[in-house]
């Protein structure tokens, strides 16, 4: 017997994975040449799958800030921020934040995981009530775990069975807290943000949006989707993370709320964790920097976006309903979507394999996520190898293209 044996079923799964090709949660890149190329078991492979969105990973002037402050600071702070982790630069970058979003008070944890477990256990107690979309990110579901307050999940994106559910708390004590994501992370869909405001309003909630996959995407200044659909007020906490469009590591929270400051003695999290490195934290403040004075990548981000979008669909491959960086394609099985994907990988395309129970609805997904430095010529090599591979899988046929009925996803 083994402290491990509760994890069998776990370990057979996984195993049975590995044994029909290259092992989705073992790929060890050789080298990454650019913010969209990488050389993988010596050959070149296109990267498809990185959430590299403005492609800022290789911006000579976030690495030249990264490089000073490494040289200046050293490699790390060696501590939690309540000790000895607070340099100037984390302030600086809190600063930064909180002028990007418009907002009073800003916090920078380790990571974007990190902002939400944090987050999401300190600000509602037992007494309260944390209302989630079903299909929230597992830092969501984990933030809620280590919190005390009681759960309510609605359908995902469905601001009817929200306000079903508020409505039956009505009289009962307690803070309600409504959380959802600008993008979800499988699908790519956006949450009908401008209805569940008008809710939060009405039932007298707070609402606390993830915008780790919008940040730098949406929006006419790229602060998301509440900036997008023009609902900023109405939103109390914007969570989000350095490691998409910012090309670092890092997680944050900024807010208008009174005494939000309290957070940085309440949240364990943030407590005793080791704070960021000064370099992670230089490259970041120059990637807000970058993304608030180049406006143009997001176009680009944007049109790439509708080019591999398009050109799937047009394939007759199932993709999501909306268009954004989040490119997914829907396949039958387990098995014809592991096969797929060595085939992707074995022709030099790298993308991400998503299975249940980590998707929504059981898909099964090949998850692609574009960047605004990827070229159309790279764009059409991978949909040329994803057409060839959709063909020899029987995924999609030569004559016949069916378009997408949205609802299949």
């Amino acid at each position: 017997m083994s402290i491990l044996d509760k994890f069998a079923p776990l370990q057979a799964a996984y195993s049975s994975l590995k044994e029909q090709g290259f092992d989705p949660f073992g790929i060890s890149f050789d080298s990454i040449t650019s913010a969209t190329e990488g050389v993988f078991q010596g050959r070149s492979i296109l990267l498809m799958g990185t959430n590299n969105y403005l492609g800022l990973t290789f911006d000579p002037a976030c690495i030249d800030r990264a490089v000073d402050a490494l040289t200046r600071y050293g490699t790390g702070t060696t501590g939690s921020r309540i000790a000895n982790g607070t340099y100037v630069q984390h302030s600086a970058l809190e600063a930064a934040l909180a002028d990007f979003y418009g907002r009073d008070h800003a916090m920078v944890f380790s990571t974007g995981y990190q902002a939400n477990l944090g987050i999401l256990s300190t600000l509602v107690g037992k007494d309260d009530h944390l209302i989630i979309d079903a299909d929230s990110h597992a830092s969501i579901y984990d933030g809620v775990r280590l919190g005390n307050a009681q759960v309510l999940r609605f359908r995902h994106n469905d601001p009817n069975d929200l306000y079903k559910r508020l409505k039956r708390l009505e009289g009962v004590p307690g803070d309600r807290l409504i959380v959802v994501e600008g993008i979800y992370s499988m699908l790519g869909d956006k949450a009908p943000l401008a209805e569940i405001a008008a809710i939060k309003r009405e039932m007298g909630a707070y609402l606390l949006v993830d915008e780790a996959h919008s940040l730098g995407v949406l929006g006419e200044g790229g602060r998301g989707l509440a900036e997008e659909v023009g609902v900023d007020a109405d939103v109390d906490f914007i969570v989000g993370t350095f490691s998409k469009s910012l090309g670092t590591v890092g997680g944050f929270c900024v807010s208008n709320i009174p005494d939000f400051d309290v957070l940085r003695v309440a949240c364990r999290p943030y407590m005793f964790t080791a704070s960021l490195p000064p370099s992670s934290i230089a490259s970041s403040l120059e990637a807000l920097n970058q993304l608030r004075q180049r406006p143009a990548l997001r176009q680009r981000l944007r049109d790439n976006s509708e080019h591999l979008h398009a050109g799937l669909r047009a394939l007759g491959f199932q993709v999501g309903p909306t268009v954004s960086p989040i490119v997914s394609i829907a396949l039958p099985d387990q098995a014809t979507a592991i096969a797929f994907w060595n085939k992707l990988l074995a022709a030099g395309i790298y993308l991400n394999l998503s299975l249940p129970p980590a998707t929504p609805n059981n898909l099964c997904l090949l998850r692609s996520s574009i960047s605004a430095a990827h070229t159309p010529a790279q764009i059409d090599r991978a949909i040329d190898i994803i057409e060839t591979v959709g063909l020899e899988l029987g995924v999609i046929s030569p004559s016949e293209r069916p378009v997408l009925v949205n609802s299949a996803l």
